[in-house]
Formats: structure tokens, C-alpha cells, sequence
């Protein structure tokens, strides 16, 4: 019988720590990475969250970065109009921030069914932390509107044998289509995961995620499937 787990960050714990910005790097016109400082007193698992406090809001972002690193990386979907992304978007480096951490439940369990993970957008930041992390033998699919904003593409390309690349708009140049799947990433799976038993992790915007939660319950129902709905 088929389990669910539905993954929400807490409320952040009483400890605050404050981190120093080292350096963004853009990966496209509407995402980018932050580097941040690591106090020695945050320990994390791969797949967890650190939860940044400016004035009255919080915002949740994954580590991208592994629970063995130096430094801190997130990854940050840009919107302009924004209350909160244009501010780490702008800031000095060596500007300080407040966060708590680590948060969250959706972190990796091996088990005897292969694990297929799911990811639409900058949502694919904690299967990076996975795979950092020394997680193998995994099935991804990434679902982006452009090829662009298929992050972290081509370090899967190099080191993930099952890796799909799911565009909602197909690319202009008929050249490029073989790179890609065409469609919703719900149609991707349907043709190219066989009928069995998985361990499948989800993390994305809500819609793909109920799509992809009935294709599980019609077509894989003796499979486990944990969620997290990133944005």
C-alpha cells in the first residue's frame, strides 16, 4: 500500500545565527545562488532548509550545498516584484543576514525500491544536495518552462545515467528537440517509468505535484511517495 508524506518546514527553533554573503552566481535571468558563511553550530541533512528572518517575513530556501561543506549555497528563484528575493538579489557581499535552521523532513531514506525524484523549477535544489551528498542509482526529472531554467542541467547530464529534462515549451530550433522532452513532466513519467514499486520524492509548485501524486496512485500504487511543496 501505497505511503504518503506530506513535508512542511517548522517554525524556526530559538536559535538565530547570523551568516555573511560570499558571493551570487546567476544561472539564469530569474535564479541564482547564493554562497553564505557556515557558523560552526549549524548541522544539517541533505534535503533540509535554513529558513532566512528579515524584519517580519521568512523565507524558506534548500541547501544546495552538502551537510560536509564549508559554506552554505541556496538557490533562489528571482522575483522582481518580490518582498524578499530581490533583497538577497541586491545585496553587498559581506552583507550579513540572520537565519535559523536546519528545517524540514524531506531528506533521503534508502530502501529496496529504486528512488525516483521529481522536481519542477528551482525545486530540484535538494535532489543537487542528494547527489552531492553520494545519493546514486536515482531516476530525475526536472520540469522548466525554458531550457534555461533547467538548473543544474549539466552536472546531471555528466553524472546521472536517468535524467529527463521535461521543457513545457518546446525550443524553437527543431535541432535542439532530442535533448528534451517535450511536455508535462507528469507525461514523461508515464512514458518512461515502467509499472513498479518506487520511492518517489517530489518537490515543486502544488499543481505538478497533485498531478504527478494521481499518475502515482493510478499507475505505481505500491509505492511510497514523499512531497514538499517548494514555492
Amino acid at each position: 500500500m501505497k505511503q504518503k508524506a506530506t513535508l512542511t518546514a517548522p517554525d524556526h527553533p530559538g536559535t538565530i545565527l547570523t551568516v555573511e554573503l560570499l558571493q551570487r552566481r546567476w544561472l539564469s535571468k530569474n535564479a541564482f545562488e547564493i554562497e553564505l558563511t557556515r557558523p560552526s553550530a549549524l548541522e544539517f541533512k541533505a534535503g533540509q532548509t535554513i529558513c532566512f528572518i528579515h524584519d517580519s517575513m521568512e523565507r524558506y530556501y534548500s541547501l544546495v550545498s552538502t551537510p560536509d561543506d564549508p559554506t552554505l549555497v541556496v538557490c533562489v528563484y528571482h522575483v522582481p516584484r518580490g518582498k524578499y528575493s530581490p533583497v538577497l538579489a541586491d545585496a553587498r557581499i559581506g552583507s550579513p543576514f540572520q537565519v535559523s535552521g536546519p528545517h524540514g523532513y524531506f531528506t533521503f531514506s534508502r530502501s529496496e525500491r529504486p528512488p525516483v525524484f521529481i522536481a519542477t523549477g528551482t525545486g530540484v535544489a535538494p535532489f543537487v544536495c542528494f547527489a552531492r551528498s553520494g545519493v546514486t542509482d536515482f531516476t530525475l526529472l526536472h520540469q522548466a518552462v525554458s531550457a534555461d531554467e533547467l538548473y543544474y542541467r549539466s552536472y546531471f547530464q555528466k553524472n546521472t545515467p536517468r535524467y529527463f529534462p521535461c521543457l513545457v515549451e518546446p525550443p524553437i530550433k527543431a535541432s535542439t528537440l532530442s535533448n528534451f522532452f517535450c511536455g508535462k513532466i507528469s507525461e514523461c513519467i508515464r512514458k518512461n517509468l515502467p509499472p513498479g514499486s518506487y520511492d518517489f520524492y517530489l518537490c515543486g509548485e502544488r499543481e505538478t505535484i497533485q498531478d504527478v501524486t494521481r499518475l502515482v496512485d493510478e499507475i505505481y500504487p505500491a509505492s511510497r511517495l514523499y512531497t514538499e511543496v517548494f514555492f
